[in-house]
């Protein structure tokens, strides 16, 4: 079986990569763009490029003529200039823009290269890294308006590919996976607001979002599910 992550250096990804490259029958390929690759003592081969760019993901899948999941878990919360908003005077255009460009387009651009590659599979399966303040009906906070835009936008853009790969591609299985808050540099300013037992590390979140894709099925297609399995509203 051969498995892409991309986002292969950060926190959830190279959890999932060491995770991965430990079973059995799974050849694992991973993505990497700013920061270079740790060595590791299981095989991986990695690759640059950057998931935003479309010739960079253009090229990745003529590299891989065959995969059997991608899982993107690439995402940006904050930044040294970007922060979450805690109202509307805070919101700023180019902070939207960028929250968009590195959480939602990715996600469609491997869909739409990595199409064909996915047809060769016999059992295809898209996970994308969500969060839960993506739902809209869970919003009861406000605030947060380009992270939450973007990952809303994420959601919509995974049902929409369920649903048309239910045609093309009917074995596929596309789903967003909310990780919950996970100990990585993305949650770091957070946690203080984070309640006991519910601050979780990267390896124990990557071993129960593996163990969700693993007993996928293609009825599951189009599901937003927690890192516990459950199904979140959209």
């Amino acid at each position: 079986m051969d498995i892409l992550v991309t986002g292969g250096t950060g926190g959830i990804g190279h959890a999932m990569v060491e995770r991965l490259s430990q079973l059995d029958s799974v050849n694992v390929h991973a993505v990497w763009h700013s920061t270079p690759p740790p060595v590791l003592s299981c095989p991986v081969q990695w690759h640059r490029a950057d998931i935003t760019d479309e010739k960079d993901v253009s090229e990745l899948a003529r590299k891989l003529e065959r995969v059997d999941w991608i899982i993107n878990t690439a995402g940006k919360l904050h930044s040294a200039t970007i922060k979450p908003e805690k109202n509307l005077q805070q919101f700023e255009a180019a902070a939207f823009e960028e929250m968009i460009r590195v959480n939602t387009l990715p996600t469609l651009l491997l869909a739409k290269h990595f199409t064909n590659a996915f047809k060769h599979s016999p059992s295809p399966r898209l996970a994308v890294l969500s969060a839960r303040v993506g739902s809209i009906s869970d919003n009861r906070l406000g605030g947060w308006y380009s992270y939450r835009c973007a990952k809303a936008a994420l959601n919509m853009a995974v049902k929409s590919i369920s649903i048309e790969w239910q045609r093309t591609i009917p074995k596929s299985c596309v789903v967003a996976l909310h990780p919950g808050t996970t100990d990585t540099p993305l949650s770091k300013p957070f946690q203080h607001n984070v309640p006991a037992g519910k601050l979780f590390t990267s390896h124990r979140v990557a071993n129960d979002l593996i163990t969700i894709i693993q007993s996928l099925t293609p009825a599951q297609t189009g599901q937003f599910l927690a890192y516990d399995g459950t199904v979140i509203d959209w």
